[in-house]
């Protein structure tokens, strides 16, 4: 009976945390990190203030774990994608970009919460540290099926590849999250996959019908 005490407890501890990491990501998006105060974090999580100190060592930490809960769930999407699909890169790929410009990684409560940090990663040195490691992650996991795709490269291409098709999914992300109404259903994918491909020199459109739920809205 007492590992299962154990484990029960570790669960609970793991849910408060959760639910602290959430409750900050909401009062963000709705005010900026300066809307997350202590007081609003707990009353959100429906716990105490003093509690929160018993899982971060103070509110920039707890502001630190929840953007690095962001931006790794974006890129945990986007390679659980890759694993439930066929071998070849190029069907890889195209799923994890796929991932990436549809919901629930496209949403504009995260895109709210992304721009809720930017400002501060030039004053706070750990934040900045998350975000370059969520930014690397991301963009390694990206890198990864260009690196095998069947062609001739050069030293450093496919890192210069992974850096301009990361940006490319930025600015698809945002835009698409923040104006939903303004592309047909489908579409930020697949412009996604046709301006990639072409940055790529392959056809990634091609992949499109190997891809589940390929088309369905972006809402």
């Amino acid at each position: 009976m007492q590992p299962a005490r154990r484990l029960y407890r570790r669960e609970s501890e793991e849910n408060r945390r959760s639910a602290l990491i959430a409750a900050t990501q909401e009062l963000v998006a709705e005010g900026g990190p300066e809307a997350a105060t202590v007081r609003a974090i707990a009353e959100r999580a429906g716990v105490t203030p003093g509690l929160i100190r018993h899982y971060f060592t103070s509110k920039d930490e707890l502001n630190r774990a929840a953007y690095r809960t962001l931006m790794d769930g974006m890129t945990a999407k986007g390679a659980d994608a890759i694993e439930g699909v066929g071998a070849s890169p190029e069907e890889r790929l195209a799923a994890f970009i796929a991932a990436s410009l549809r919901p629930p990684v496209l949403d504009a409560g995260a895109v709210v919460l992304w721009a809720g940090y930017m400002h501060k990663v030039r004053s706070d040195a750990d934040l900045l540290a998350v975000h370059e490691a969520g930014y690397l992650a991301y963009r390694d996991t990206l890198q990864r099926p260009i690196e095998t795709l069947p062609r001739d490269t050069s030293p450093g291409q496919t890192r210069r590849e992974a850096v301009a098709c990361n940006a490319l999914i930025d600015g698809l992300w945002v835009e698409g999250s923040l104006l939903p109404a303004a592309f047909a259903p489908g579409e930020v994918v697949t412009i996604g996959l046709g301006s990639i491909g072409a940055i790529l020199g392959i056809d990634l459109l091609a992949q499109s019908a190997k891809l589940p739920d390929f088309g369905r809205t972006q809402t």
